[in-house]
């Protein structure tokens, strides 16, 4: 078993939301070994979903004069990929003070306006994760998955010309180890999703979308608490997650505690 967290104070917390995430962009580059980077200092990740977050580098020490040269080489390698608009991220303890000097030179501007979230799985209301009609299964297929990826670009709003791409990269990112998709169906028709990716010692929450049909009937809720129950029956303490405006109020009723919010940087040519 990885080295699980049982710090649950505010600055343990806050740290553990930010390196999970770190964490899960690091196996995000390394299911497209063809495009990962990766070094002592650096990390990249590169998929064609075209949103910000799924094309990015990652720094884990503070800058030095030879990494102007790899900027405008990162620049370079996503202009060529299509993708003009890509994140730059500090690992944990690095903050954004440390690389904004250097990174406002070449063009990036700051970003922190997505909450970070934590919760104590003790503290989890277990009364919350069963709705009448509802059933969660994990998905442990490709043609499950394939349902899921349905599910998960309509209820999230994305383009569905997306979907084919969405597939491709979640079936890289394994249906087993570090990552687990969880399908809801309401009365027998799938609904909503949810992913837990375990990394950095805790349970991070990601991709929980319900369709616009079965929304304020409390099925995001259950499709987040599922995962996170089945998190701490394996031995895990902490869940945390990253919100959206519209799951705010949903996670901070389920217990979840706004610590932080999330800081990166970001490329566009806008």
């Amino acid at each position: 078993m990885p080295h699980i967290k049982t710090d649950v104070s505010d600055q343990a917390l806050v740290t553990a939301i930010r390196a999970n995430l770190c964490e899960f962009f690091r196996h995000l580059g390394r299911s497209e070994p063809a495009e990962q980077f990766e070094n002592e200092k650096f990390a990249r990740w590169y998929s064609p979903v075209q949103h910000p977050w799924f094309s990015g580098v990652l720094s884990s020490l503070l800058p030095s004069p030879e990494d102007e040269a790899f900027i405008d080489d990162m620049v370079r390698y996503f202009h060529a990929k299509g993708t003009n608009t890509f994140t730059w991220w500090m690992e944990p303890p690095l903050r954004p003070a440390d690389w904004e000097p250097v990174l406002s030179k070449h063009g990036f501007s700051f970003s922190d306006g997505t909450p970070g979230m934590a919760i104590d799985l003790n503290d989890l209301d277990e009364s919350k994760s069963k709705v009448s009609g509802l059933g969660i299964q994990i998905v442990e297929d490709a043609e499950t998955l394939r349902v899921w990826v349905d599910t998960f670009t309509r209820g999230y709003g994305l383009p569905i010309e997306w979907s084919d791409i969405i597939f491709d990269t979640w079936l890289k990112l394994g249906l087993d180890g570090p990552v687990q998709n969880y399908l809801g169906y309401l009365n027998g028709k799938p609904v909503s999703t949810s992913t837990v990716f375990y990394g950095a010692g805790v349970a991070g929450i990601y991709d929980v979308a319900t369709l616009t049909e079965a929304r304020g009937q409390g099925v995001g809720a259950a499709l987040t608490l599922n995962p996170l129950l089945g998190a701490r029956q394996a031995g895990y303490r902490v869940g945390i997650l990253q919100s959206s405006e519209q799951g705010f109020n949903v996670y901070k009723k389920l217990g979840f505690r706004h610590l932080c919010q999330i800081e990166n940087f970001y490329f566009s040519p806008q």
